[in-house]
């Protein structure tokens, strides 16, 4: 495969995995008879053996202990972990529970809010275009703060989350699916243990509770959890991390949509006016990425 198929079929992977992500609220809306406790163990269980079997199957029966021979590699992971299974159960309750749009406002601002982060942990530096977009953001967040009596939580949650995951995978060095695998496998066990105690105390309703249907979702929702991230880490090995980096709004504003027209979740001029700050700030942060990434692709050629 030469460089511009491999480019184009990554270009179309990277697209579908991010419209799979913001379509995801529909599905957990078909689960909504299921506690959220419950999809995120499930989440965790079937998403595990489909990754562990992957990487055993591309890497060898050797994946996990060459992965966590990396250093600091074992305990981050298990923080990365637990991350990230707080965001996903927060994200599924938020679906059900009629926030898909103040979902879809912390996948919004999670970009920003990772700037912030490089700048407070990794001690990275920004420039003024990138400061402009971080203080609108912060003006929207404000203003939604203002209006409503109180922060949106559940997008900052999701966002403060998120981000701090992102920061923890880039300070160890494993790659995607590898570290979703270890992370998957830090959580088997307590997700296991936890549906069978769930499923002898009444808790539960799994083989017989929900109806094969809702069964077969669950299993299923293991391979939705692993194969937009496995799509992602295909793509970003053939597509430009800045056209990637734009894409990757493509998730939330499907979420958006989805609150306001299928969902029918209230938007109001006062809830649009934050998000249009919001909205502006992107817009400043992904031009201001776009146009330095192409200046320093240009800097081999000028010289």
């Amino acid at each position: 495969m030469n460089d511009a198929n491999a480019a184009r079929n990554g270009l179309w992977i990277a697209a579908a995995s991010f419209v799979l992500w913001g379509l995801m609220p529909l599905y957990w809306h078909l689960l909504k008879a299921v506690p959220s406790l419950q999809i995120v163990l499930h989440r965790i269980v079937w998403s595990t053996l489909l990754v562990a079997g992957w990487l055993a199957w591309k890497q060898g029966r050797g994946w996990l202990r060459a992965t966590l021979a990396r250093p600091r590699a074992a305990w981050m992971l298990g923080l990365s972990g637990l991350l990230i299974a707080f965001n996903w159960g927060l994200y599924i309750w938020a679906v059900n529970a009629g926030h898909v749009v103040e979902s879809s406002l912390g996948y919004f601002i999670n970009p920003l809010i990772s700037v912030v982060m490089g700048v407070v942990f990794l001690h990275e530096r920004l420039n003024r275009v990138q400061w402009t977009s971080v203080a609108l953001a912060g003006v929207g967040v404000a203003w939604l703060t203002w209006q409503y009596g109180q922060p949106p939580w559940i997008a900052i949650g999701l966002a403060l989350s998120f981000g701090l995951y992102g920061l923890i995978r880039k300070l160890v060095a494993v790659d995607a699916v590898s570290g979703l695998g270890v992370e998957s496998v830090y959580l088997f066990l307590p997700a296991l243990a936890l549906l069978l105690w769930s499923e002898t105390h009444g808790g539960g309703g799994f083989a017989g509770g929900y109806g094969l249907g809702v069964d077969l979702m669950l299993i299923f929702a293991g391979a939705l959890t692993a194969l937009p991230l496995i799509g992602f880490a295909f793509a970003v090995r053939r597509v430009p991390l800045s056209v990637v980096g734009l894409m990757q709004y493509i998730a939330p504003t499907i979420q958006f949509l989805l609150g306001v027209l299928f969902f029918g979740e209230a938007f109001d001029r006062d809830r649009a006016t934050g998000f249009v700050f919001i909205w502006i700030a992107l817009v400043i942060f992904a031009c201001e990425g776009l146009w330095r990434s192409r200046r320093q692709s240009a800097l081999p050629a000028a010289a």
